[in-house]
Order: C-alpha cells, then structure tokens, then sequence
C-alpha cells in the first residue's frame, strides 16, 4: 500500500477528485491511503498564521519555515520521501510517477502565495515536483495530478496491468496508437481494416507504425525510434 499526505492550506479541496473513479477504487481496495493535513494546525498563535513577507522586500507572501517543518516532522519517518509541488521543480512525466509509485510513503507539500521560506527547499524535502511551465494559485492541483498518476501504476488497481504497458509515454518514446471499438462504421469514417483481420502480427506492426507517425506530428520533441524497431 502506497500512503500519501497531503500538506496544504485546502484540505477539503481534494475531496471530489479522491472520491471518484480509479483513485477512490484505489483507496477502497487498501492499495492507497490519502490523507490531507491543514497546515495551520501546525502554526502559531490565534490566526495560526502560516505566511509571512519576503525578508528584503517584494510582492506576495511566503509559506513560513516553521510550521512546514512541524508538519512533515509530524508526518514523516526514515522511509518516507518528501516532495514540494513548485514550479522550479522538476518536470513531471511517466518515468517519475513509475519510480513514485513503488515509494512506501509520499509527503506532499503544496506550495502556496509567492513560494515558500528557502529554508524548506534546502533542508526539508527531497525532490521538488512541477506539472509544467506555468503558474498556477497553488500546488493543490498539481498534486492532485501526481497522485492520480502515481495511482494508476499501483499494483491491482487497474483492471488491465498490460493497459499501462501500452499508454502513451509508458516507455517515454511513443505516444499511443489510435484505437476504435464498434460501430465498424459511423457517419462514413470506418475501422482500418487491419484491426478487423485478426493478423495479430500485422495489427501490431500496424500499432507501433502508426505510434511513430503520431510522435513525430504531435510531439517531434520524443525521439520516436529509440529503442524500437
């Protein structure tokens, strides 16, 4: 079982996305456990103040050293790995949401306002996490894409094991071969005919084939032949 915490200012925000679809089947069937922590639990004084202004001046406010070190403190142990969703971090993809899946235990720390105390980066977490080149109000949603990703490669909870094998980015080279279920025919657009001959080995040349065009259209950034014949 993959246990993940969830340190944020907007705890309740994560209950839909969690309570739906793969990832509430995950937690049904004790492959994942998620809990979401309110940070001001952590803080001082009545306001639980957790932000504070940048020291030598600057727009916005900082997540304040103290009570995110309290958090993961409380939260952490020697097997768990601390991540800070940011946008300085590195670029999220399908390589390390596969490393992250076989982790025992994930803190997530979501960033909020203008980022956090540089304090938290150089002594706190162990690998700082992006979903891309852009800002957005906090590291609430970029969170819940990692986790909905690492999800999905936690053994059991997909009904097919082989899908994840197949997916685009599954080997960091091809996006996904296009696919098609029934109707044969709908509005004048048909099936390829290979995928009704029941040729395996020409089906699967057909796959990778088409696999390599739509890389190199789409995403002329992968190397679409590395590594494949």
């Amino acid at each position: 079982m993959l246990k993940v915490d969830i340190i944020t200012l907007f705890p309740d925000i994560f209950f839909g996305p969690f309570s739906e679809s793969i990832v509430a089947r995950a937690i049904d069937n004790g492959s994942l456990c998620v809990n979401t922590v309110d940070l001001r639990l952590f803080a001082e004084g009545k306001r639980r103040q957790v932000d504070d202004k940048p020291y030598g001046g600057g727009p916005g406010m900082l997540l304040m050293a103290e009570p995110v070190f309290k958090a993961v403190e409380a939260l952490s142990s020697k097997n768990s790995k601390i991540l800070l969703m940011t946008p300085q971090g590195r670029v999220f993809n399908q390589e390390m949401a596969g490393v992250l899946s076989n982790e025992k235990h994930l803190v997530i720390i979501c960033g909020h306002y203008e980022g956090v105390d540089e304090r938290i980066r150089e002594s706190l977490v162990d690998m700082e996490v992006s979903i891309g080149d852009y800002v957005l109000t906090s590291g609430n949603l970029p969170a819940m894409v990692l986790v909905d990703a690492v999800t999905r490669l936690l053994p059991g909870v997909l009904g097919s094991e082989t899908s994840v094998d197949e997916e685009s980015f599954s080997d960091s080279t091809l996006l996904e071969y296009p696919q098609y279920t029934r109707p044969e025919l709908y509005n004048g657009m048909k099936v390829p005919d290979v995928l009704l001959s029941g040729n395996h080995g020409e089906i699967a040349k057909w796959r990778l084939e088409t696999a390599k065009r739509r890389t190199a259209e789409r995403r002329p950034d992968l190397p679409a032949d590395r590594g494949r014949g």
